[in-house]
């Protein structure tokens, strides 16, 4: 499925907003009774644009206060060290989201962490392990000011 209308959006709107809601509670909010949306729904699904449901965990009341924003250059962009880098990355619960970016730095790591030692622990640990890595700088957030995974559909 790769084209959304109206309708979708607002069923998709209504599920970023509580993807607990029921199939009434998203349909009344989309403009349908209960069949028709659920089937946009499975269609929605089924096509890739909803990809799955989850539990939107609070970060502090888990224990992980710290986010840190790392920025990664590689010695060398070639295809090997970048898919290597990838791998790596791929394999590391604290690393909530990485980013191939363009500019001076080669990646942006969002990483949380419970502590300074456990950030210090994950660089020597794994991060700075790497093959290929020529620098990290790290950034250290010191509040949120906003926060939503939600997109902006309209």
């Amino acid at each position: 499925m790769s084209r959304i209308d109206d309708i979708d959006r607002r069923i998709l709107e209504a599920l970023q907003k509580d993807g607990r809601a029921t199939i009434g509670d998203v349909a009344a909010r989309a403009g349908l009774t209960a069949s028709p949306c659920l089937r946009r729904i499975r269609a929605l699904e089924a096509g890739g644009i909803i990809r799955g449901y989850v539990a939107v965990v609070d970060q502090l009341a888990v224990g992980l206060p710290i986010s840190v924003f790392a920025s990664v250059k590689l010695e060398r962009q070639r295809q090997e060290d970048l898919d290597r880098f990838a791998r790596a990355v791929a394999r590391w619960p604290e690393v909530l989201e990485c980013y191939l970016m363009t500019g001076h730095r080669d990646y942006l790591l969002r990483i949380i962490v419970a502590d300074l030692a456990a950030y210090e622990q994950f660089l020597k640990q794994k991060l700075t392990r790497v093959e290929g890595i020529g620098s990290i700088e790290s950034s250290f957030a010191l509040g949120q000011v906003k926060y939503s995974n939600a997109l902006p559909l309209r």
